[in-house]
């Protein structure tokens, strides 16, 4: 029986953290968005606000944040040589993800996110709703879909590391 190693004991965490954070964007790009996208305006901008404070919870940010922190660990245990395809993967679904999936996310969502959780709903008038839903549709689907589609690629470049043999020191036994 092969004995588990540190590296692939964190590219399974790696791996299942990124699993989860792909899978939460591309389950919101194919079910919450279209029906969100049925709603009134100002239906619309209560679910979102909703939604953006519930999103805002311990296991979101252990998937979220723990990719963002695993996959370079799993990078420095799975380091054999600068040109080896494991690494090069490796840090191909880290970059990716560090940038195109967690960077759009804090720079591009959460703003938004931040500027619709600030608007008075109950104060505006229909024009101030509709305004507000425009300026933050949009946009945010569009950065929604750059987020899930690097979530996605990220996830998959991991994967394909994971059939890569590496020659890598056994700490850990079964």
């Amino acid at each position: 029986m092969k004995k588990t190693t540190m590296a692939d004991l964190t590219l399974i965490i790696s791996t299942m953290m990124l699993a989860l954070i792909a899978g939460l964007f591309y389950s919101y790009s194919c079910s919450v968005n279209p029906g969100l996208n049925q709603l009134g305006d100002s239906e619309y901008i209560a679910a979102m606000q909703s939604i953006n404070r519930a999103i805002l919870n311990p296991l979101f940010f252990l998937s979220f944040m723990g990719t963002l922190l695993f996959l370079p660990v799993s990078l420095f245990f799975n380091f054999t040589a600068w040109d080896s395809p494991k690494f090069l993967l490796l840090l191909a679904a880290f970059i990716l993800y560090a940038c195109g999936t967690f960077g759009v996310t804090i720079f591009g969502n959460v703003p938004l996110n931040d500027a619709l959780a600030a608007f008075p709903l109950k104060n505006s008038s229909i024009e101030e709703i509709s305004l507000a839903r425009k300026n933050f549709e949009i946009p945010w689907n569009n950065l929604h879909t750059i987020r899930t589609i690097a979530s996605v690629i990220s996830l998959l470049l991991v994967i394909i590391s994971l059939t890569i043999q590496s020659k890598t020191t056994e700490l850990i036994t079964p």
